[in-house]
């Protein structure tokens, strides 16, 4: 008797983190987005998704939930460690702030080498991201910094216009039911250049990708460069029920009063220095608390 083979379908690891903000609006703004991440990934039946937040997101959990997955993924798996929250580099390491001992650059790639999934990406949506790049990049490996180098230090807001991308069916250029990392490095791109715009300030930011393991990251990547063919055979999140629900025009109404909201935020703490601390205080509460109703809204 001859037994059918068993078909073993290939697992998507997710895991995200979302360090210290050192301001409550910050705290917060992180822990949504990851929050958000772990929502629409979830949506993927063959997702295995770990969300760090708060006091939870210490080094030694990190490094735990990914020794865990290096006993659990195979080759054929998939990987996806996205970084939320501030970053530093001081000219020579990279380190992602979390509660307790920072986790910094190396940490994470030696972590990272040590798992058998062959498709990996890493997010660093943080201040200073750039300056992770090195110590990240391998062969077939998606790295994506929020910033160009370690210099760029104030806080980016790439990591809202990626988790925009995941859920915007717009984020899908190629209409194949599936966000690609390419695609939405893209979108978050050029949404955090319209942002600058809008606000006519000088961006801060300049996100990068690099994907053949040498050399730098790039703002554009194409044929020239060499750059984005591995990012664009990598399936970030599948379309699905959550972000289909973008497409309700109650859901896209809350979606964009959220941004405006987010918007407001920035614009408060950037004139921060020239209003009165009681009067800056009171105006971020109420935007903090009218930031989370909204969100309570989009997530019933």
């Amino acid at each position: 008797m001859i037994l059918p083979a068993l078909l073993t379908l290939a697992a998507n690891y997710y895991v995200t983190v979302s360090g210290l903000g050192g301001e409550a609006d910050y705290e917060q703004r992180f822990a949504s987005q990851a929050a958000e991440i772990e929502k629409l990934v979830k949506g993927d039946p063959d997702a295995k998704v770990t969300t760090l937040s708060g006091a939870a997101a210490t080094k030694s959990a990190v490094v735990s939930a990914l020794s865990q997955i290096a006993k659990e993924a195979k080759p054929e798996d998939s990987l996806t460690v996205t970084l939320i929250g501030h970053g530093t580099f001081d000219g020579a390491e990279y380190k992602f702030n979390v509660p307790g001992p920072d986790i910094t650059s190396v940490d994470l790639g030696a972590g990272l080498e040590r798992i058998p999934a062959q498709k990996q990406m890493v997010v660093a949506a943080t201040s200073a991201s750039g300056g992770a790049l090195i110590s990240l990049q391998r062969p077939n490996r998606v790295v994506i910094c929020a910033t160009k180098s370690g210099n760029e230090k104030n806080a980016p807001v790439f990591a809202r216009y990626w988790v925009e991308a995941m859920r915007d069916p717009a984020a899908d250029s190629d209409k194949n039911e599936a966000i690609s990392a390419l695609e939405a490095f893209r979108y978050a791109d050029q949404k955090t250049k319209a942002y600058y715009d809008t606000q006519k300030r000088l961006a801060t930011e300049h996100a990068v990708l690099e994907d053949t393991g040498s050399g730098d990251g790039v703002r554009e990547p194409n044929v020239e460069n060499g750059k984005g063919a591995n990012a664009a055979r990598f399936p970030l999140v599948k379309l699905g029920t959550a972000q289909k629900a973008a497409l309700d025009p109650a859901k896209q109404a809350l979606i964009k009063k959220k941004e405006e909201l987010e918007v407001s935020i920035d614009k408060l703490k950037y004139q921060k220095a020239a209003l009165p601390s009681e009067e800056y205080k009171k105006s971020m509460q109420q935007l903090l608390l009218e930031l989370a109703r909204t969100q309570e809204e989009i997530d019933k």
